[in-house]
């Protein structure tokens, strides 16, 4: 079985908490920066903070996401997703799902709780 050095799991994880400039809710799972930041975005932020990398909570690595109070809906619907983006490369990083799907509406703000990114160690 092959093992991972923290290290290297760190280097994943710092492009993450380094080039992270943006999080979108969307409708649905996004593939890729245009359907992330306009197809199937609700609302963004531009207030995305990432911790140093820690020892996840099962194995590997990990990194906390501060939590969002500022977001600004711009598109009416039900958040199911959200999509963290770095602007200047035109780059997705990160999708996942939310705890809870919010239904929002344009003009309104939304939160979301802190929560982490975490790379498992391999089986």
């Amino acid at each position: 079985m092959a093992t991972i050095a923290d290290y290297v799991l760190d280097a994943a994880l710092a492009k993450l908490i380094n080039e992270a400039d943006r999080l979108d809710i969307t409708s649905q799972e996004a593939t890729n920066y245009t359907q992330a930041t306009n197809t199937y975005s609700l609302g963004n932020t531009t207030s995305v903070v990432f911790g140093a990398a820690t020892d996840g909570d099962t194995s590997g690595r990990k990194s906390t996401c501060g939590a969002i109070s500022d977001g600004s809906v711009t598109a009416s619907g039900d958040a199911t997703h959200f999509a963290i983006s770095d602007v200047s490369a035109a780059r997705l990083l990160v999708t996942g799902t939310l705890t809870t799907q919010q239904s929002v509406v344009s003009g309104n703000t939304f939160t979301v709780a802190a929560f982490d990114v975490e790379i498992p160690d391999p089986v």
